[in-house]
């Protein structure tokens, strides 16, 4: 008989300091770590139940796998995600087509981050994990795709996701972004706090910067020999940006 996969993580508590580590990235509901570079579950869920309330309207414009929509669905917020890759929106619904007994309704529709169809002020918190420049393309051509540029063009056009994500947050409310760095030639790119710079710019005012430790990378072993090879430390961490509006 197989296992029953259970729908709420077990022994869940709060994280309650900046360094996170989640060398088991969850499995409950529907999740898995099958869409490339998708977040462990851990950090939505850490996010949404510290900086919201149920009925809380939660919004993804990267929704990509469709982790926050689960884990919107199963605290008891309505949630809003939009995707620039249908491939993204098909896997995102098909995570969300569990039964649950919740009030809360899901939206997943194509849209782009630096300009949605929502009226101002409308959202109660935002949680997202958008590409990290071009590191891992997400389409071949489709227009628009962030995954697909440069740090330089990337951040530029992360300025007008910036602009979007405040106009349509309500006011004294919160912002968390997950975000990584680079490395071009053996330096390092400081994408990470280059966004951060970005929200700032955009006039949200930073809360927390949290260090999230990577774990289970699958091209370590390649990595690890040429980080020998050529002398450079490896990246073992995120970092995921609250802001407040």
């Amino acid at each position: 008989m197989a296992k029953k996969i259970p729908m709420q993580p077990e022994n869940f508590e709060l994280e309650t300091n900046t360094v996170w580590a989640f060398p088991d990235r969850g499995k409950w509901a529907t999740h898995d770590a099958k869409y490339r570079g998708n977040w462990s579950p851990y950090i939505p869920r850490n996010v949404i139940l510290r900086y919201s309330q149920e009925g809380d309207t939660v919004l993804d414009p990267f929704v990509g796998g469709g982790t926050t929509a689960v884990e919107a669905k199963l605290t008891n917020r309505n949630f809003i995600g939009f995707d620039i890759n249908p491939a993204a929106l098909e896997r995102s619904r098909q995570k969300c087509e569990f039964a649950f007994d919740t009030t809360a309704s899901t939206r997943i529709e194509l849209g782009d981050a630096r300009s949605m169809p929502l009226d101002d002020a409308t959202v109660d918190l935002i949680c997202a994990h958008p590409p990290y420049a071009d590191i891992i393309h997400y389409s071949d051509d489709i227009e628009g795709d962030l995954s697909l540029l440069p740090m330089k063009d990337f951040l530029f056009e992360m300025g007008k996701v910036a602009q979007e994500f405040h106009r349509v947050l309500k006011k004294d409310k919160f912002c968390a972004i997950l975000m990584g760095d680079m490395r071009k030639k053996g330096m390092v790119q400081p994408l990470a706090f280059e966004t951060m710079r970005v929200f700032e710019l955009a006039g949200f005012k930073t809360k927390e910067i949290i260090i999230k430790e990577q774990h289970n990378c699958k091209a370590t072993g390649y990595w690890k020999t040429n980080s020998i090879k050529f002398n450079f430390l490896l990246l073992a961490h995120e970092y995921l940006f609250v802001f407040k509006k």
